[in-house]
């Protein structure tokens, strides 16, 4: 007499057991390279935002070097905030007084986490008259750096990007 035996469909419960430490093993080991890739990013549009303020307050400054934007003798040549640079500046040598124009809009540091300040107040900012060591703000805005006490990837402050 042939025993009869009866097949189940489906898992047992160690099955599903093992599968379910097997995946939580795969997310656990992914997490630390998806917040790497997310810091990275951020990194990058640090490095975008910074770039696109500089090369306009190199802007700014060619315009008054090529006398393009008045200034006064007091004036060091550099913008007086980082709204002028989107504000614009009236050119001295167009007879119909345009102005000149150096951003569209100020980018907000990607590292800020106040969410109620404007782009503007993202950013921390350093005149012409200020040292690099200690950067402080006055009457121009020489440079920009980010206001975040992080350590980027590089193992570099991102104040001293």
């Amino acid at each position: 007499m042939a025993a009869s035996f009866i097949k189940h469909k489906g898992f047992t419960l160690i099955e599903l057991l093992v599968s379910l430490v097997l995946l939580a093993l795969l997310v656990s080991s992914a997490a630390p390279m998806v917040q790497l890739s997310a810091k990275r990013n951020k990194e990058q549009e640090l490095k975008k935002a910074l770039w696109q303020i500089r090369d306009a307050i190199d802007h700014y400054k060619q315009a008054v070097d090529d006398g393009l934007i008045k200034k006064s003798i007091d004036q060091s040549g550099y913008p007086p905030s980082l709204k002028a640079l989107v504000a614009g500046v009236e050119n001295t040598q167009d007879p119909k007084k345009r102005k000149i124009y150096f951003m569209r809009n100020i980018p907000r540091d990607p590292f800020a986490t106040d969410t109620s300040v404007s782009a503007d107040e993202t950013w921390g900012k350093r005149s012409y008259t200020s040292s690099f060591q200690a950067p402080e703000a006055g009457d121009d805005v020489y440079d920009v750096h980010s206001l975040s006490n992080e350590i980027g990837i590089n193992q570099q402050p991102y104040s001293e990007w």
